[in-house]
């Protein structure tokens, strides 16, 4: 690990720095703006975002940070006292974060209730815990990363004060939230009690040193060692998928999901089920594939089936793709129904992850990219509508076709990519994770995530046929859309086709980061 500081320490925070600073600028900017003119701080919050995201990007591009080679060598990538991971899968995530608070700033601009710097300033801030989550290496800073997000999110979530589902939702996601991280807590704190240690690629390589329960036969004393470490570990990873599978809305971990986004604030349910999503399949990849938790004691190069955990997350793979998609079906509230979706997108995502190779982890990476634009278009939609309609039900996009084309067409390429089918980003997402499935010889996997591919295609063609064959009685109220709605929605429907279309140098940058990831644990190809 290395010791004396670079100029590639101080770049690899660069956004998080540059996400500090546009916190303070937007409060500056609210104070010089009349009470009256709020909208501004969701524009400059909107294109500070997409400014940072172009940094981001371009020091990736020209000066090379972070290495895809040096990504590949911990001492070199570990930074910052080993707390920080400089690699190119923080810089996937990092896109996905920044790309979701670039759209949902644009698709709020038009909500006078959320006109308000303390809103952009939480989403800032969520942002940034997010960011930290996905970059850590260390025990100590994933909780400070989970904490900064998750007390920005539970104050967003209630953020309409004055309404009633507001403050319900708020309080529900803070219970639940408290709950979930309380037990995730208690898991890394098994961990560090039973190795001293908290950064994540240390405790690894101790793990893998113990001797396995088979060669430790022979010496009863020994054996019982391992037995209690096995024992241990389990229950530590246990409690730690609590903290991951509420995060991404997995099952059993899913009973916030339809309550919180029903009544929390639209363009906050956007976030939350895109960032806040990737967040928690940031945590999964680097605490269960840094070595830490991907192999029992002894079986150094064999994760998968040889660790005692990996049943588990696979039965919560399959259960959160089958619930999700049969209780959307009988949802009348479209942001209950794209709850429950986003419940069984979730099962799809971890089908990548459960394969512990990096084709499965760059199609995982890969999926969660499209999925921000594509539910950030959905949600978007559903933004301006509820404006005009004040409520948010099937029958509030009842001939949407003839009220505003443009806004049935976006939502169509969104809940098309939701569906599966191409040639929108959804389908090439859908294929890489189901292809990586079989080549690592889950095909069983991939047939059950096929399956629900079809289930829930009923509720997303449902929508579509509402809003081009039905009439609607409200046909002749118009629908008005600001021009940052507008580029926001636009980005977002442009992030569908062409992830959808050219979908291969995409793919290939997220299993690059696999890969130089994976390459660190034994398994990466």
């Amino acid at each position: 690990m290395s010791i004396e500081p670079t100029l590639s320490w101080y770049l690899a925070l660069a956004p998080e720095i540059a996400l500090a600073i546009l916190l303070v600028a937007i409060q500056v900017y609210s104070r010089a703006l009349p009470s009256d003119k709020q909208r501004g701080v969701g524009l400059m919050t909107g294109w500070g975002a997409l400014i940072i995201l172009l940094l981001t990007l371009g020091l990736w591009f020209f000066a090379d940070e972070p290495n895809g080679e040096l990504s590949r060598d911990l001492g070199q990538s570990l930074i910052w006292g080993g707390m920080i991971r400089h690699d190119l899968i923080t810089l996937v995530f990092r896109v996905i974060f920044l790309a979701s608070l670039m759209t949902t700033s644009l698709v709020s601009l038009d909500v006078k209730r959320l006109q308000a710097v303390e809103f952009f300033a939480l989403l800032i801030m969520a942002t940034m815990g997010f960011s930290l989550m996905a970059a850590s290496a260390d025990l100590i800073m994933l909780y400070i990363g989970l904490e900064m997000a998750s007390i920005s999110s539970y104050i967003l979530a209630g953020f309409l004060k004055n309404e009633d589902r507001s403050p319900e939702a708020g309080m529900k996601y803070f219970v639940y939230g408290a709950f979930a991280t309380g037990l995730m807590l208690y898991g890394m704190s098994l961990i560090y009690g039973l190795t001293g240690q908290t950064n994540l690629y240390v405790i690894g390589s101790m793990v893998v040193q113990v001797p396995s329960a088979a060669d430790a036969a022979g010496n009863a004393a020994l054996f019982a060692d391992v037995q209690n470490i096995n024992a241990v570990l389990l229950i530590a990873a246990a409690m730690i998928i609590v903290g991951f599978g509420f995060k991404i809305s997995a099952v059993p971990f899913h009973f916030w999901t339809p309550d919180v986004y029903e009544g929390s604030p639209t363009p906050f349910t956007a976030f939350v089920s895109t960032a806040s999503k990737a967040a928690g399949f940031a945590v999964f990849m680097r605490v269960f594939t840094s070595g830490m938790l991907s192999f029992t004691p002894g079986n150094l190069g064999q994760p998968g089936q040889g660790s005692a955990w990996w049943p588990m997350l696979v039965s919560m793979c399959i259960i959160t793709m089958t619930i999700g998609n049969f209780a959307a079906i009988y949802q009348r509230n479209i942001k209950r129904m794209l709850a429950y979706s986003s419940v069984a997108q979730a099962g799809y995502a971890m089908i990548g992850l459960v394969t512990l190779t990096p084709d499965g982890s760059g199609a995982t990476m890969f999926y969660l990219l499209m999925y921000a634009f594509t539910n950030v278009a959905a949600f978007g939609v559903i933004i301006v509508i509820s404006n005009v309609s004040k409520s948010e039900q099937m029958e509030d996009f009842y001939g949407l076709n003839k009220r505003s084309p443009y806004l049935a067409l976006v939502m169509l390429f969104a809940l098309l990519s939701l569906g599966g089918i191409p040639p929108t980003a959804g389908f090439l997402g859908k294929f890489f994770i189901f292809r990586a499935a079989v080549d690592a010889g889950y095909w069983w996997l991939a047939l059950i995530g096929i399956l629900n591919a079809f289930v829930a295609l009923y509720y997303y063609l449902g929508i579509i046929k509402y809003m081009y064959l039905y009439d609607s009685d409200q046909e002749e109220v118009a629908i008005p859309v600001s021009r940052g709605a507008w580029v926001g929605l636009g980005l977002s429907t442009l992030g569908i086709i062409y992830l959808g279309v050219f979908a291969g140098p995409a793919f290939e940058w997220t299993r690059e980061a696999a890969v130089a990831f994976f390459s660190l644990v034994g398994v990466g190809g």
